[in-house]
Parts: C-alpha cells; structure tokens; sequence
C-alpha cells in the first residue's frame, strides 16, 4: 500500500470536488467485511456503483485513479450541452464527442463502442441545434476524437461514418489515441499492447536531458511517417537495463533504438550510434523487410547427451527431422520450480536415451530466443512443448510434472516406435507462471 498511499490520497482530495468519494479499509480490524467482498490480498481496489462491487482494473497513480473515476462515475455516454462542451471535452486525455441532430442522428457504432470502452475513454454526444465550434465540417453526424497532445483531435467526417461499424471505430481510435512518441512505462504499456502495432523503442538516460529532447524531437517526423505501421516511445534506460537486454541490446551505452514485434516474437536493434539519418535508413529498411530480427543463441554444442542441449541457432537442425517426437522443456535458471523439474529431466532423457526416435530437449531461455518460424511464445518458466513425428504442431504439456506422468504423456502422444530404457518415478509440486521479459 506504501507507494500507492501517496497517489490514492491525491486522487481522493481531487474527486472530492466532484462528488466522487474514495474509501479505505483496514482488513485487520475489519476482517469479516473484507472476507464478505472477497479480498484476499493487499492493497485490492474495487468500485462500487449503485452497491454493486467491481474490481478496480485502472492505473495506480493520481492522474490515472483519477481519470478513471470520473468515466465510472458516468454514463457510458454523457449528454454534452452547449454549456458543457468546453469543459468536457478536455475533461481527459483522450475525449471521444458524437455530433448529431434530429435529422442525422448520432451512430449506432459510436453507442456499441462506447459501452464496450467506457472504462477506457469517455464519451460524450452532442445533439443539440446550436452547434459548438469543432474541427470539422458542418456536415454530421460527425465524430471527433479530442486529445490533449500532438495535434489536439482527429475526425471521422460524415462521408466516413455512412458504414461505420464499432470494429472501425475502434480501430481508429487505438490509431489516434496515443501520441505519436511519448515515454512508456508499467503505467500505459498495455494501451501500446492492445494496439498489437510493434514497438520502436529509443533508451535513453533520463539524467541526459539534451540528448532526450533533441532525439525525440528529431524522431517525431518519422513517428508521424510511420504512424499506422509502428508506434515511436521512448524509454528510461538505467530504470529498465534488463528490459533492453531482453531486447537483445548490449546495455552499456545510450541512447540505443530497438523495434520490437511482439505479435511475430521479433526484435531489431539498431547497431551503431542513434542518429535521425541512421534511425530513419533503419526504419525505411525494416519497413521493407530488409532488416533480418535479432536472435540470441547459445553457442551450438559440439557434442549432445542424453538431454539434448536445444539453443536458438540449432533449431532448424532439430525441428526440420520431423521422424522424431521431440519434448522440450524451455527454464531459466532462476525459476525454482525449474531447478526442481532438472532431476526429473534428467531421468527422463536418460529413459529415453536408447530410443533414437524421441528427443528429450531443453533450452535455456535467457540465453537463447525461440526463434521466429516457432509457432509459439513461451509465456512463463517452465514450459513443456510436444512435437509429435510426422506434425508440424507443438503440444502444450499442462499436467503434473512427476516423472511418471511426462513418461505417459509421451508415450500417449508419440508417433515413432523403439523401445524405452526404465526409470525412477519422482513427484513435483504444482508451479506458478514465470512471464518472460517481453513486457515492462
């Protein structure tokens, strides 16, 4: 609760002038009525209206408690008078207005969307004759999208809204909603991901303030180029060394440039100093597809044993045989649950060690990538993938991990024959999810 206290008082004090209260509990005097809502860990937010709980799914700092707040204390769209429109529509970050009249009433897409996303953005329509100076023609019914950066609003004219439908809609917005180079953080790196658009990422040194403002500035034209295809940020470099390395940069001198795909499992670092002309030939070349992804690998083993030592510029050789089941355990060595499977594995590739038609695998994922052409992200440690002889599928293992369970999940699921040595029978507790480091 210590670093939330700060900013949930901050927000409290603001809300208070807008008849939005904000409360607190101390479950250890109050035990029965935390047990009553379901709190089982600390600090848990929830939102009450007309007294029925919801859980809290908002940012954790002031602005965003705030912001938050405002749109649950709302209807999924507010009705915008004259009066009210100035105010409203600078009333967030990201403030979506319908315009229309008795003849062209607002669209339907608009409603649907706006129900869909009220805990996002806040919405609001405008329907009366007298229409307020906006940014767009006098044609509706009009939609505009106000921001509080970059050029201040985006429109969808009349023209454009005659087949609008809320997938459209929503498509637009997630387009317009984010600047075009801002500094990502925990805070809003889930509105980049929902985008499901690559990440270009600029590390720089906070404490380098020149370099920060110069570079951004630099890079905004490109951002606005390349708008649709990439989104532009910037990052704290000392803050999140280990995300970088994670993107397969070298971590010891800034600025640095990386895109990220997360959707294709791919990472580009730039190599060389970040300048706007060596940003701009990468990006024009990465659009391209010119720029080959990055992929850390291990080096390739001289030599195998009974668990076959999988690293990243190995793959092909071992997946491309497909007259093998292959069973591969992906870990990392701090993962405790990991170091508690390595026996196990180790039994299971020396029962399987006689039979050269099953590979018992592991790869150490914080040396190596999963290479691009895997069908799969590892999303936690250990995971346990299946590739039966003859398929091009991976089987997700997902029960117990004693030894004799992997042993009949393999012998359920494999295709090739031979005969397997015995082996000891040993038991392991369940685990919790690992994520990678793919994320802030």
């Amino acid at each position: 609760m210590h670093s939330l206290a700060p900013h949930y008082e901050e927000a409290a004090t603001e809300l208070k002038s807008k008849s939005i209260k904000l409360a607190k509990v101390d479950c250890t005097a109050e035990q029965a009525l935390c047990s009553e809502f379901g709190v089982n860990g600390y600090p848990t937010l929830k939102v009450f209206r007309n007294g029925v709980p919801t859980d809290y799914s908002g940012p954790r700092k002031a602005d965003g408690i705030i912001s938050y707040m405002i749109k649950q204390s709302l209807p999924a769209v507010t009705d915008v008078t004259l009066e009210s429109h100035a105010e409203f529509i600078k009333a967030d970050k990201v403030v979506l207005m319908a315009y229309g009249d008795a003849s062209h009433p607002v669209p339907q897409a608009f409603l649907d969307y706006a129900s869909s996303a009220r805990e996002t953005y806040l919405f609001g329509q405008y329907t009366s004759p007298s229409l307020p100076s906006i940014p767009t023609s006098p044609s509706l019914p009009a939609i505009v999208l106000y921001k509080s950066f970059d050029e201040g609003h985006a429109v969808l004219h009349a023209t454009e809204i005659a087949n609008l439908d809320e997938s459209s809609l929503a498509d637009f917005v997630k387009l317009n909603s984010v600047p075009l180079m801002d500094e990502i953080s925990p805070e809003n790196f889930g509105t980049y991901a929902e985008q499901g658009l690559p990440l270009a990422y600029l590390f720089v040194d906070p404490e380098d303030s020149t370099t920060l403002r110069n570079t951004v500035s630099e890079l905004r034209p490109l951002a606005k180029e390349l708008k649709g295809l990439v989104n532009f940020v910037y990052i704290d470099a000392i803050k999140f060394i280990e995300h970088g390395k994670s993107l397969n940069l070298p971590g010891d001198s800034w600025p640095a440039f990386v895109v990220q795909d997360m959707a294709k499992q791919t990472k580009y670092p730039l190599n060389g100093s970040v300048t706007k002309n060596s940003v701009e030939t990468f990006m024009r070349k990465w659009v391209k597809g010119e720029i080959k992804p990055s992929v850390k690998s291990a080096p390739v083993p001289k030599s195998q044993g009974s668990v076959y030592k999988l690293v990243a510029d190995g793959w092909d050789d071992l997946f491309e045989d497909d007259s093998k089941d292959i069973f591969a355990e992906f870990f990392a060595p701090w993962c405790g649950h990991c170091q508690r499977l390595a026996p196990i594995w180790d039994t299971l590739g020396d029962k399987y060690s006689a039979n050269s038609n099953v590979i018992i695998a592991q790869m150490d994922a914080t040396e190596n990538d999963v290479p691009p052409q895997a069908p799969f992200r590892v999303q936690g440690f250990p995971t346990l993938k299946f590739r039966p002889a003859g398929s091009p599928d991976f089987v997700d293992y997902t029960g117990d991990r004693s030894f004799e369970s992997l042993v009949e999940f393999i012998e359920m699921n494999r295709k090739s024959g031979g005969e397997v040595e015995g082996g000891e029978d040993e038991a392991l507790e369940d685990d919790d999810e690992y994520p990678e480091h793919d994320e802030l």
